[in-house]
């Protein structure tokens, strides 16, 4: 009777381990670098499979042509809050796949706030409109070796500019896109 209890315990304990390895991870660290831009990120846990998403960084543009001598270009600070969900953890885990730093895919909610600090440019006299972006987004996240990911999300949304602050009569809402590629690094 002992030998009986004592397997259907290992086997429930090998049971009980085997589903906590199926959740996104309670806190993760990195930073990411893309085309245009550069950010700092922590995913914390929510849930076995949704996690908050906080990035601070800096968000480039680059411009240029007939009324330009040279190319111009510019570095505005990002603030973005995102709930992840991510829906294909269990099925990784049953294929030995890796979910480790939250390697998977999934849907968020991408909120982003560009505030109206500072600009760094190659140009004098630069400034941005303050605006703020709602984009439920659809993406992937995989591992290269241990600390090393790449990312990339496809989304449509909308924008709404604060441009009463830059002197125009009202301010202005429109339709948004986010569409990156990421390379990054996980602490």
């Amino acid at each position: 009777m002992k030998r009986i209890l004592f397997t259907l315990t290992f086997c429930g304990l090998t049971l009980i381990a085997k589903s906590q390895t199926s959740s996104v991870e309670q806190s993760t660290y990195g930073i990411q670098t893309g085309f245009l831009g550069i950010w700092a990120h922590n995913e914390t846990k929510l849930s076995n499979s949704i996690a908050l998403r906080s990035e601070i960084g800096f968000d480039s543009g680059i411009w240029g042509g007939d009324f330009y001598d040279g190319t111009r270009f510019l570095l505005t600070p990002v603030i973005t809050l995102e709930p992840r969900l991510y829906y294909n953890l269990n099925k990784r885990v049953k294929k030995s796949r890796r979910i480790d730093g939250n390697s998977g895919n999934f849907i968020s909610i991408k909120t982003s706030y560009h505030p109206d600090w500072f600009v760094i440019s190659n140009t004098d006299n630069v400034s941005v409109i303050s605006d703020l972006s709602i984009i439920p987004t659809w993406g992937i996240r995989r591992n290269i070796g241990k600390h090393f990911t790449y990312e990339t999300g496809i989304g449509i949304g909308y924008r709404y500019t604060f441009a009463k602050q830059a002197g125009v009569l009202k301010n202005e809402s429109e339709t948004t896109a986010n569409l990156h590629l990421r390379i990054g690094y996980r602490f």
